[in-house]
Formats: C-alpha cells, structure tokens, sequence
C-alpha cells in the first residue's frame, strides 16, 4: 500500500482547502464545539442554518456531497481515496457536509435497491434535498439490533408500522428516517427485519427531543403509531434488511472525523506552548510531554487505517474488518484526547464556553461529555472487538 497522493490529488486537496476556507464563515471552526467522534455535539448552532444550506447547497452544486458516487446518480464520479481527502479536510475544519443520506442511506441503495429506486431517491440525495436519520436502536434494543420491536404489517401496497426508536441523531432536523423493522415475527430474528426509509412527515409520528448530557438538543425519541409507508421503499428485498443493515453499519464505521483529531491536538499542542504554571510553560512537564507524544503516535496510527479503507475501496476490496478497526481506533481515540486535554488544562477544561476561562470555548469541556457517546454509536468497543476477533483473527463465537 502507497498512501502518497498523486499530484491529481494533492490540487484535488488544495481545491477542498481553499474552498472550505472561502465559503465558511471566517471564525466557523473555532465557534464549533463538536468533539471529533462524538454524536452528542454534532447538531448545534441552529442560528447559523443559513450558513449551513448554503454551504451545503455550494457542496452540492459542486458533486461533493457524493464524490464517489457515478455520475448518472449525481456523484463527482472520483475516486475513494479523493472523498477520503475531502472528508478528512471537512474534518479538520468541523464543517458540516454529508449526512446519513449521502454516507449511508445513498450507497447501501446503489448496492441493493431497484433500479425505481435508486432514480427516484440517489439524484435527490446528491443534490442535497433529502436528509435521512438513523432509526435502529430501541429503548430495549442497542448492541443486540436483532432483538428490535418495531413492526410492520402488511397492508396491500403499504407497510403500516408501530413501535419506538429512541437516539434518533438529527430526527427534528431530517426529512426521512431510514429505518430497520420487523416484518416477520415468524422467522428467526436476523432474518425477518427490513431496510425501509419512512417520511417524517407521515400522518402517526411523533418526534420528541432528547437533550444531552452537553445540554444539547441532537437526540430525539420518535413514536410510530399506525404509520402508513409504501412498499416501494422498502430496500432490497423484505426481510433480509439485515444483511443490508450490516453493510450499512460498515459505511457509518468507516465516516471517521480524522482531520478533527488532528485538529484538536493542534489546539492542545498550541495551549500547552502558550500557558504558564509555576513560572514555566506547560508544554515543558515531562509527563505532559510524554502523554501528548503518545496522542500524536495514535493519530498517525489511525490515519493509516483511514488511508487503507479507502486504498481498499478503490481495489474493489470490501473493508469490513477494517471498518470495524477504524471505528475502534478513532473512537477510543476520542476518550483519550479528551481525558488528555481535561487533564491538562485542569480547571479551566472543565469550563462551558459561556466563561471567559474556558479552554477552546468550551470544546474540552462538552468533548468530555460527548466523547462516552463516541464508544457507543455505530456499535460499541466490545462489539468492535467481537467482529475483529470472530471474522478477522478466526476465533470462535463463544
């Protein structure tokens, strides 16, 4: 594996700079407190949304929000390694970009939905005008997503669905949810569950927020009482959604915020070189020297299974050990930097960005609290682990 760019992608990674830092407002990534790898801070600053569909319509217009995608579905049509410059720019600047629609929903769909399908949904995903939300976890269902209660009965050419999601990222703010149910209570639980996108806005749900532990509004429990879907959105084939769902998770494993890591080191980097205690800068305590070391050396490590997924996916290679990988690495990545910056700046880390004394605006502060949520979305650590061990290393299941 050679993971140096071409010169291709070196002007492709400078025409990504140069346009973040043009169509961004000038203080956007220093005001932005989402914490690299978490999902607690990553829907915020509601009175800059015209900002945002700005942005994400200049995205848009440009094939960005869907680079790998092919061109007849609206996509740039390049290659894996150049979104994987993009995401890792986006990143870095913690600008907002795809969405569950454009990193999930859009290439699950190109692998298993009708050809009806993906005309009528891939187009509109590539041209920003549909937002998906997550809808997996249940109040008694996470790691275990077989174990789901939600269900959907047949009803003609509908589904009629009833049940309970809950952690719904982005529900209050997204047009569709793409959804797992239980369409075969009969079956065995893996394989009676299928891959539907549900508006809504359809007569039957209700959407109540959920604030964080950051005192943020991104999570939402939603309701589905008698909810009517047409079976043409269904994707693939009924009840074998959860082989598709496998698929997808491996896509939300591999959307890893890597360029927020380096980031944030950078701004630690910078207050350690900066700060005085005892008459001395912080940056010359050998324990803090040694610890900020190690961070470094694992944010290298986790750009090389960054670089390796997409180096994989242009090779017509599946990376499903190594999205697994990567999901572990960056996300336990994530505690680390967060328990490092809290121990650093003591005090003032455990600061809101409503004081003065707050180390980077609060970020250290709700990036502790968010980065517990880091562990746990798209899969914990322990399940991370299991998939590693079972399908990577060849162990056995028990």
């Amino acid at each position: 594996m050679d993971f140096a760019f071409s010169e291709r992608e070196k002007s492709f990674r400078k025409e990504v700079e140069d346009f973040i830092t043009r169509e961004l407002p000038p203080d956007w990534t220093e005001k932005n407190i989402h914490w690299p790898g978490g999902y607690g801070t990553l829907t915020q600053f509601e009175e800059l949304s015209p900002e945002v569909e700005r942005f994400t319509r200049r995205l848009a217009e440009k094939g960005w929000l869907t680079i790998s995608w092919p061109k007849e579905y609206g996509g740039a049509g390049l290659s894996h390694i150049e979104q994987a410059i993009f995401h890792e720019r986006m990143s870095y600047h913690r600008a907002p970009g795809g969405d569950v629609a454009t990193l999930i929903g859009g290439p699950t769909i190109m692998l298993f939905g009708s050809e009806g399908m993906k005309k009528e949904w891939l187009p509109r995903i590539a041209r920003g005008e549909t937002r998906f939300w997550l809808a997996y976890s249940e109040p008694n269902t996470g790691s275990d997503l077989a174990s789901m209660q939600t269900r959907a009965v047949e009803d003609g050419d509908d589904l009629i669905i009833d049940g309970q999601k809950i952690w719904g990222t982005a529900a209050h703010v997204a047009h569709y949810a793409w959804m797992a149910v239980r369409t075969d209570t009969t079956a065995a639980p893996h394989k009676g569950i299928s891959l539907i996108i549900v508006d809504n806005r359809s007569p039957g749900i209700t959407i109540r927020p959920l604030v964080n532990i950051c005192g943020l509004h991104s999570f939402n429990e939603v309701f589905f009482d008698n909810v009517r879907v047409p079976k043409r959105n269904i994707v693939g084939d009924m009840n074998k959604g959860w082989y598709y769902l496998m698929l997808a998770l491996d896509f939300e494993r591999l959307v890893s915020p890597i360029g927020g890591f380096r980031r944030t080191f950078e701004e630690i980097l910078t207050y350690v070189r900066e700060t005085r205690h005892s008459r001395h800068v912080v940056s010359r305590w050998p324990l803090i020297r040694n610890t900020l070391a190690s961070i470094a050396i694992q944010i290298e490590v986790a750009y090389t299974f960054f670089w390796q997924a997409a180096w994989m996916l242009d090779r017509g290679l599946v990376p499903n050990i190594e999205a697994s990988v990567l999901k572990l690495v960056t996300t336990e990545l994530s505690q680390k930097l967060a328990n490092t910056a809290m121990q650093v700046m003591g005090h003032r880390g455990q600061l809101t960005g409503a004081s003065k004394w707050s180390a980077l605006r609060g970020r250290v502060c709700s990036g502790y609290l968010d980065c517990i949520s880091a562990l746990v979305g798209a899969g914990t650590s322990e399940i991370q682990r299991n998939i590693i061990a079972i399908r990577g290393l060849g162990l056995p299941a028990k």
